[in-house]
């Protein structure tokens, strides 16, 4: 039997199939403005030449599929035409008929979601709008965006646009470094300090936010019952190229321009950067780090990534937030560690909670390193991004204790004799080390910056 779907529309033979031509240009007319069903419906039938009786319904209905949501790409709307009952049996019904009459040649304009209309982002409806604003020409645009990925088939290092730093990790794995070189630094810093930095992220984030920091990352969770640490595997390659361009468009930008900033925001390793591998990295691990960093991803190094990150990371964190909350429990994050506390209730259930969180994690895109995973009770040392949270946070007096022991010993026989893992830059790593006592308890780190000052650096 027939449902009503089916004896409404009839298939359409391929004879009165539209062409692909004219159906990609009637989904930019429905791009080209504001997605307001009136206005979607003019643009239609200026570009078709008439104001056909179908596209009235099938405006409303590509407002309702879409309104709401991040604006979609050229591609979602031809999928959603092809895909629409009423236009499919308009097809079959006018398709020799319909033509193209006039080229929509407007700019797509801002369409922001409602929470992004009150941020102040700068107005930028043109991929030549975007080089204008990044003073760039729009050979140059094309060059640092680089979509069509021909920078990672570069054998050149000089031609590439970042110089890479591959480690390995002590916990195990591989850590790379991916560092902009100058131009492209600035470009990207342009778009983190004008789009960026007026975005607000979780409340629950904490790492590279402005006034947020590890001491406001951890100071939830002083004196809890009970502390679940977590750690996310592969933070930043962990966000594709793709997610990026929607965050982007998300803020308003249309896809021309989204597709752009994305791709200055991204980048895919070229495989010469893996020709030597150090004898303490696995091969098996070096092998998956390549494949991993092929793929167009958020750089670690660049300045917009851990922004970029955060907002990103806002579906997950509301997620655990609100997992969190049912629980009785409190959440933060600082970048790929998450914490999460609580009392008696909490500590009952925590191991389940944990495969909870784990799950959700996994949901949006990520996964949790397992051998990372700790719970800690207040009969142990309570210990967070190298705080301790017991009662309040404090340095960890291990921790404490030995750069103490080799500031003196830098007093004593010179900073030479204490680099013993040729640090390229000791006095920075040092005064680094200082500062973040200085940051969490000024008064335990006065004695260490006393130490430091007194280091004679010329010996």
């Amino acid at each position: 039997m027939l449902t009503q779907s089916e004896t409404r529309w009839s298939l359409p033979p391929p004879s009165c199939m539209l062409d692909p031509a004219v159906i990609s240009v009637l989904a930019r007319s429905f791009l080209a403005g504001e997605p307001i069903a009136d206005d979607v419906h003019m643009r239609a039938a200026r570009t078709l030449g008439r104001p056909w009786r179908w596209l009235r319904p099938l405006a409303h209905r590509y407002v309702e599929a879409f309104a709401g949501r991040t604006r979609p790409r050229h591609r979602d709307v031809v999928q959603f035409l092809l895909a629409d009952d009423g236009f499919q049996f308009a097809q079959s019904k006018y398709g020799h008929e319909v033509s193209i009459a006039q080229w929509l040649t407007e700019p797509q304009r801002m369409q922001p979601v409602p929470a992004a209309r009150r941020w102040s982002l700068p107005v930028i409806e043109s991929a030549g709008s975007l080089a204008e604003w990044l003073s760039l020409s729009d050979g140059e645009l094309e060059w640092f965006a680089d979509l069509k990925g021909l920078g990672n088939k570069l054998r050149n290092p000089k031609l590439q646009h970042y110089c890479y730093r591959i480690l390995p990790k002590r916990s195990g794995g591989i850590r790379l470094t991916e560092s902009p070189k100058p131009r492209l630094k600035e470009l990207q810093r342009r778009i983190l300090s004008a789009i960026l930095d007026r975005v607000p992220v979780h409340p629950s984030v904490h790492g590279f936010v402005k006034r947020r920091s590890i001491v406001t990352f951890a100071a939830p969770h002083a004196g809890q019952q009970v502390l679940l640490r977590l750690d996310l595997r592969d933070f930043f390659p962990s966000y594709p190229a793709a997610r990026v361009q929607a965050l982007f468009r998300t803020l308003g930008y249309p896809e021309s321009v989204a597709g752009l900033l994305g791709g200055i925001c991204t980048n895919a390793v070229p495989r010469n950067a893996w020709d030597s591998r150090p004898q303490e990295i696995d091969f098996k691990q070096w092998c998956e780090a390549r494949m991993l960093y092929a793929h167009p991803h958020l750089p670690q190094g660049a300045p917009t990534s851990p922004a970029l990150a955060n907002l990103m990371g806002y579906r997950l964190d509301r997620r655990l937030s609100g997992l969190a909350n049912s629980a009785d429990a409190v959440y933060t994050r600082y970048a790929d560690d998450l914490a999460f506390s609580g009392g008696a209730a909490f500590n009952r259930g925590v191991e389940r909670f944990s495969a909870h969180a784990a799950a959700v994690a996994l949901e949006e895109g990520f996964s949790v390193n397992h051998h990372k995973t700790r719970v800690m009770r207040q009969g142990v040392r309570q210990y967070l991004a190298g705080t301790v949270v017991n009662q309040k946070v404090c340095p960890c007096r291990r921790d404490l204790d030995l750069l103490e022991a080799i500031l003196t010993n830098c007093v004593r026989s010179g900073p030479a004799s204490q680099n013993r893992a040729a640090v390229p830059s000791f006095r920075a790593h040092l005064e680094g080390r200082v500062s973040f006592v200085e940051m969490i308890n000024r008064a335990k780190a006065q004695p260490l910056r006393a130490l430091l000052e007194t280091i004679e650096w010329n010996q």
